[in-house]
């Protein structure tokens, strides 16, 4: 493994960034709808190495290139089929509604997928809202108001000319290589406008690293923030952070910010305690990620020995890093997904045919895999609904 490289961190600009984590050959894209195994299999791969910046705490796959990936109609990530992620995403947009009063207000969400989230905050406030996504599908949205329209392209700087009282990125800017760089465009959207609140949401690295997680690192996620290197990268071009907190069981970092009335000093940029909190989750990871894969890896030999079926739950990019990065083909067949959209598609890099729950009762199972342990209760409900008496395996 390569200790340091000269990759500028593109958070901040700092030179060399160590490299503490690899893995070769992992599918560009985990949630397209593949509808063959050949495709699946074959599907184009890419090498991730993950450096870290000493400076900022930003972390990144500086083997990411961008011309790799796909965001087409094919990409389908909704989890609003989720009863427990729904209440979630409802009462995160209830909770933005009155913490900035928005009622009778103008919306933008950048990335905003099959536009659930924007209907909600626009139904629930009585908004108008625009959805930036190139992978928006009218037939596959839940979403159905006249108060929201789509733009089925990537937001750049041409849409700068947008304004809003809010403007919504969640779980976006990790799929994004030049994050200062993208940062500063919707720094730009806003003007001098410090009315104008912006929401970012993305995966917290922290807790990643804490739980060497290596089923949250894929491909797509090229940009990995900590609360160190979200503040850093916001309050250094120009932003005032209002609020930086996690929820979801700490899976997600949320920060609502505005325009800067004033020059932020460089050495507050980091809030307190905030980058002795990612390097002891990053010596954590280092020291772990061997065992931890072992321990997979003998976990499925063991099951497969004893002759027991064991499924995946969970058919998104979770599934395809753990998956993939085990290179578990034969040891597991199925892989369930409650979202309609990925029935009968399969799983990119190894294969495995994606079924509903239903698919559980004639199948039987021993174990079920669970790719985020906050599903478990929801999952555990769907099984004894069937009666399929399956041990739950939560990762």
């Amino acid at each position: 493994m390569a200790t340091r490289t000269q990759h500028v961190c593109p958070n901040c600009g700092a030179a060399g960034m160590p490299v503490f984590y690899e893995a070769r050959n992992t599918p560009v894209h985990s949630v397209l709808l593949l509808t063959t195994q050949e495709e699946a299999i074959n599907y184009p791969t890419g090498d991730i190495a993950l450096g870290h910046c000493e400076r900022c705490g930003f972390i990144s796959n500086v083997l990411f290139d961008p011309n790799l990936h796909e965001y087409s109609a094919r990409y389908e990530a909704t989890q609003s089929y989720s009863p427990t992620f729904s209440a979630f995403s409802r009462q995160l947009a209830t909770s933005l509604i009155e913490k900035h009063n928005l009622r009778g207000k103008r919306i933008i969400e950048i990335g905003c997928g099959q536009g659930e989230f924007l209907t909600e905050l626009c139904e629930l406030g009585n908004n108008q809202g625009v959805g930036f996504d190139p992978a928006y599908v009218q037939e596959r949205s839940m979403a159905r108001s006249d108060r929201v329209s789509f733009v089925t392209d990537f937001y750049s700087e041409k849409y700068t000319n947008y304004t809003a009282d809010l403007i919504v990125c969640k779980m976006t800017l990790e799929h994004i290589g030049q994050t200062a760089d993208f940062v500063r465009t919707v720094r730009r959207s806003v003007g001098d406008n410090s009315d104008s609140i912006v929401f970012f949401q993305i995966p917290n690295a922290v807790r990643v690293l804490q739980d060497v997680a290596f089923w949250d690192i894929y491909y797509e996620h090229c940009s990995y923030f900590s609360r160190a290197s979200l503040a850093y990268l916001f309050r250094s071009v120009g932003f005032e952070i209002l609020d930086i907190w996690t929820e979801y069981d700490d899976q997600y970092l949320m920060i609502d910010a505005r325009v800067s009335v004033q020059k932020t000093d460089p050495a507050t940029f980091h809030p307190a305690g905030s980058m002795d909190e990612l390097t002891g989750a990053l010596d954590h990871f280092k020291q772990a990620i061997t065992g931890r894969l072992d321990h997979w890896r003998a976990v499925l030999a063991d099951l497969r020995q004893a002759g027991k079926r064991a499924v995946i739950w969970g058919g998104g990019s979770k599934g395809v890093a753990f998956l993939t990065t085990l290179d578990i083909r034969d040891e597991i067949k199925y892989v369930v997904d409650i979202n309609p959209h990925k029935r009968n598609m399969y799983m990119a890099g190894t294969g495995q045919k994606t079924v509903a729950p239903e698919f559980l009762k004639d199948y039987r199972p021993d174990v079920v895999i669970v790719m985020n342990p906050i599903y478990c209760d929801e999952i555990q409900r769907s099984l004894d609904d069937m009666g399929v008496a399956a041990q739950l395996m939560p990762v």
